[in-house]
């Protein structure tokens, strides 16, 4: 008879545990979204996205400085302008939301890395993430124009990094060639290259003020059925300039980020999505689970074998300093 594999013993407490454990979540693989709106003295709580809220610019200096203190060092931004247009003029204004967002933000601690979202749904009167058609399509190429706008604008405003989201064919290396003209060779692209058009994005679309006014984005956002299609899209954006690709949603797509990882090798980005989290926040706000679920969460991203994590638990797991 043979002798018992014992597995066991390489988990009969938590020093032997920590000391083999394969996956590791730190603050370090963190992004953290910021929902920036017009307006003074503005922090209201976003109502489908419990503890996320909205942030005039003023107001900005006392979130910052918290998450500095807590560990946070990386900021996604996204703008809700006081005005929308056909174009999403203030998308690329010197003065739009976003570019004063970043201007406080460097102002308030110049060590906070600036990633800025770059799209024009939040702009647009429509809705679409770029420059419609006289028949209500979105027209790539123009788009693409607008889009390298939007990105110059952002460096100039002092962003780390950029990360366009729109899914517009050509954006990653119309932004690349754009950013280079104007001097900014050194400022990365974030491509959201496998974004798929999904039901998650629910509380987001709430939250940015960016639903579409009509129709839907599964002409350029991809089919969730997908999964082929998602590692050429990765493809082309690695091809195109990308200095890191995305898979968004994320808990969804788990299968996606490990054939990205398996196929690239790329730092990968990975969108745990609003409906993700506020499907969590409000199990455990509702004592369905216990608040470890979070970190388990996204410890499965990390797993699959993200990089980067852009989540509204940030500063969960920022507090929690057990889990980590």
């Amino acid at each position: 008879m043979g002798t018992i594999r014992r597995t066991r013993r390489l988990r009969r407490n938590e020093t032997i545990r920590s000391m083999v454990r394969e996956t590791k979540l730190t603050l370090d693989d963190l992004v953290y979204p910021l929902f920036i709106i017009e307006g003074e003295g503005i922090k209201n709580e976003i109502k489908s996205m419990p503890g996320n809220y909205h942030f005039s610019v003023d107001m900005l200096e006392e979130e910052i400085n918290e998450l500095v203190t807590i560990g946070i060092k990386s900021v996604i931004l996204f703008g809700i302008p006081g005005e929308k247009d056909e174009v999403g003029s203030d998308a690329y204004d010197v003065n739009g939301i976003v570019q004063k967002a970043v201007r406080k933000i460097k102002e308030i601690s110049s060590e906070m890395y600036v990633i800025t979202d770059v799209c024009m749904c939040e702009y647009t009167s429509h809705g679409h993430c770029g420059i419609l058609t006289s028949s209500g399509d979105v027209e790539n190429d123009t788009t693409v124009e607008y889009l390298k706008r939007i990105a110059v604008s952002h460096a100039k405003a002092g962003a780390d990094m950029i990360a366009p989201s729109d899914m517009m064919d050509g954006r990653v290396k119309g932004i690349r060639e754009a950013l280079d003209e104007w001097g900014y060779k050194n400022t990365p692209i974030m491509a959201y290259s496998a974004k798929y058009a999904s039901s998650f994005y629910g509380p987001f679309r709430d939250a940015a003020e960016s639903a579409p006014a009509f129709g839907d984005r599964r002409a350029y956002q991809m089919d969730p059925a997908n999964s082929d299609e998602g590692i050429r899209e990765v493809e082309i954006d690695i091809e195109e300039g990308a200095d890191i690709v995305m898979v968004k949603p994320a808990l969804s797509y788990l299968d996606i980020i490990r054939r990205v990882k398996d196929n690239f090798n790329i730092p990968i980005a990975a969108y745990n999505v609003s409906g993700e989290y506020s499907m969590l926040k409000m199990a455990v706000e509702n004592g369905l689970m216990n608040e470890k679920v979070i970190y388990e969460a996204l410890l499965s991203i990390k797993r699959a074998g993200a990089d980067i994590i852009i989540t509204y638990f940030a500063k969960d797991i920022a507090k929690k300093k057990e889990w980590i």
